[in-house]
C-alpha cells in the first residue's frame, strides 16, 4: 500500500436527517411492496465496526443492502450523483443521501486509495460500511475474484466482515432499466469473519488470503458460478495495458 494508506483519514460524518427519513419512512414502504426474502440478520453485530462485503449484480444492490440490513450502513457512490444541478440533480442527491451513500471519485491508483480511506473513516466512526470486493457489477451473473481492498479495510480498522449474498437483483433491475420491477430477491447475511488471524494490513499475502476467505463465504451465500478472474474490461490501448500491469487490479 502507498504511504497515504498509513495516514489517519478524515473522520466520516454520521448520516443526517435525510438518511434517517429514508430509513424509517421509505424503507418500510419499499420492503412492503417488493417483499424481499432476508435471512441471517441475527448474524450482524448490533454495534461496532462492520464491513458488509457483497456480490454485485445490479444497481439496486446499493439500495437492497441498506434497506434490509438490521443497522445503518453507508457505502460509496460516484461523486457525480451529488453534484448535479436543477430539480433532477437535487432529487438524485437527496436519494443517494437517504440510502447512506458517500460520494467518491472512482478509479485506480490514488483515486482507489482515497475511496478506501473514506471507507476507513466510516468504520473508525464505529459504523457499518458496505463494499463490493469484485469492484463492479457482474454482467454475466458469475462471481469474480475479489480485490484486496476489503481485507485492507478490515485489517486496518479491526472491523469484522459480514459476507452478503444477493440473488435475483439482476432480474429485478437489469442493466439499462430505470425502475425496479417486482421479482423474487434474496438477501442473505452470513456469519461474521474475523480476518485478523491472517496478519497485518501491510502484508500482501495476508490481504489476499483474507479476501479469498471472504469471497468463498459470499460464493456459498450467492450460489453463483465462479469466474476465476477479475472483473475488468480488456485494455483498449497500449497505455491502458501498461496502467493495468503497473497498478494491478487488487486495490479496490
Amino acid at each position: 500500500m502507498s504511504d497515504a494508506a498509513t495516514t489517519a483519514p478524515e473522520r466520516a460524518k454520521k448520516p443526517g436527517f435525510v438518511y434517517w427519513l429514508g430509513r424509517f419512512a421509505l424503507t418500510p414502504l419499499a420492503r412492503g411492496y417488493y417483499r424481499p426474502t432476508v435471512t441471517g440478520r441475527k448474524n450482524v453485530p448490533k454495534r461496532g465496526r462492520v464491513i458488509f462485503a457483497s456480490n454485485h449484480l445490479s444497481f439496486i444492490d446499493s439500495v437492497a443492502i441498506p434497506m434490509c440490513a438490521p443497522r445503518p450502513v453507508q457505502f460509496l457512490a460516484k461523486s457525480s450523483y451529488f453534484t448535479g444541478r436543477g430539480p433532477k440533480g437535487w432529487f438524485t442527491r437527496m436519494f443517494f443521501t437517504s440510502i447512506g451513500a458517500v460520494g467518491v471519485d472512482r478509479g485506480a491508483g490514488h483515486a482507489a486509495q482515497v475511496a478506501l480511506d473514506k471507507g476507513r473513516g466510516i468504520l473508525e466512526s464505529e459504523s457499518a460500511f458496505a463494499i463490493y470486493p469484485e469492484g463492479t457489477r457482474s454482467l454475466d451473473g458469475r462471481l469474480y475474484r475479489g480485490r484486496t481492498g476489503v481485507a485492507w479495510l478490515a485489517l486496518t480498522t479491526g472491523a469484522v466482515v459480514v459476507p452478503v449474498g444477493l440473488r435475483g437483483t439482476d432480474e429485478m433491475m437489469p442493466v439499462g432499466s430505470r425502475i425496479p420491477k417486482r421479482s423474487q430477491v434474496t438477501i442473505a447475511f452470513g456469519k461474521p469473519i474475523d480476518v485478523s488471524t491472517y496478519g497485518v494490513a501491510t502484508s500482501g499475502r495476508a490481504r489476499r488470503q483474507a479476501t479469498d476467505e471472504i469471497m468463498a463465504a459470499i460464493h456459498e451465500l450467492s450460489g453463483q458460478d465462479l469466474a476465476g478472474k477479475y472483473n475488468e474490461s480488456p485494455p483498449s490501448t497500449p497505455a491502458e495495458k501498461i496502467r493495468q500491469a503497473v497498478l494491478r487490479p487488487e486495490r479496490f
